[in-house]
């Protein structure tokens, strides 16, 4: 049974109709295959992102009504923001993925930010919008915690 992060990976794999990549024997790191897998994946996870907001424009118009009763018009605006507030989130991690497929075209994509290793087609694969190896984001979050505490 897949966990919560293999579950979610192999989803954003299967929405892009991929299998995950098995790299071959003495394969460079990031060669022109596996970046195209990675270009594929964040080209079907970004349509896929598009898709859901133009869905909820669609949605918004169609049960825009205004209610004479106010807490169905309170529970219809709650609704609303809910959604919105989705959306937003979304079309962050849209220009994320524009940002990441940029790197991908600059030859940049798959190495840490910070300390310049491989980030690895595994956790690029559950994360592909990711810029730092596990160790440095284990680091990151470490330190942010001790901002905030």
């Amino acid at each position: 049974m897949p966990t919560g992060k293999e579950a979610k990976s192999l989803g954003l794999l299967a929405l892009a109709g991929l299998e995950p990549y098995q790299p071959k024997a003495d394969e460079e790191y990031m060669n022109e295959p596996q970046t195209e897998h990675f270009r594929l994946l964040l080209k079907a996870w970004r349509n896929q992102l598009r898709e859901e907001v133009d869905r909820t424009v669609t949605h918004m118009k169609d049960e825009a009504a205004n209610f004479p009763d106010p807490v169905d018009r309170a529970a219809q605006e709650e609704e609303f923001s809910l959604e919105l507030r989705t959306r937003d989130r979304e079309r962050k991690l849209i220009k994320k993925i524009e940002k990441t497929l940029k790197r991908i075209e600059e030859d940049d994509f798959g190495f840490c930010d910070q300390c310049g290793i491989e980030i690895g087609i595994r956790r690029l694969e559950a994360r592909p919008t990711a810029d730092l190896c596990i160790d440095c984001k284990t680091m990151a979050e470490i330190k942010e915690k001790q901002m905030q505490g």
